[in-house]
């Protein structure tokens, strides 16, 4: 694999990652989630270190290559969705 198609792979496979983590979240009536609580600190945090490494990839590859508009679109959304799961384990741990 080129890892110049790495930002492409973390960007599908964190997208459905953050489904399953948002709909494993949700409280039942018992006020437990649907998937275990370390279940869903470790996908996020397994996706927070696939997506940064995306975008540490792909802006790499802009310096190098230049700005292509999809790489970048791609690469901003790896960043986005590494904020997004770093403020869903934050949000996840118990205090």
């Amino acid at each position: 694999m080129k890892t110049i198609n790495f930002p492409y792979i973390a960007l599908g496979l964190c997208a459905f990652l953050l489904l399953v983590v948002m709909r494993g979240s949700v409280l039942n009536s018992d006020g437990a989630t649907a998937l275990p609580l370390l279940t869903l600190l470790v996908v996020s945090e397994f996706s927070f270190f696939v997506t940064a490494i995306g975008v540490y990839i792909g802006s790499q590859n802009i310096k190098a290559a230049g700005i292509k508009s999809v790489y970048t679109v791609v690469t901003l959304l790896c960043l986005v969705l590494s904020i997004q799961f770093m403020l869903l384990g934050i949000e996840l741990w118990p205090l």
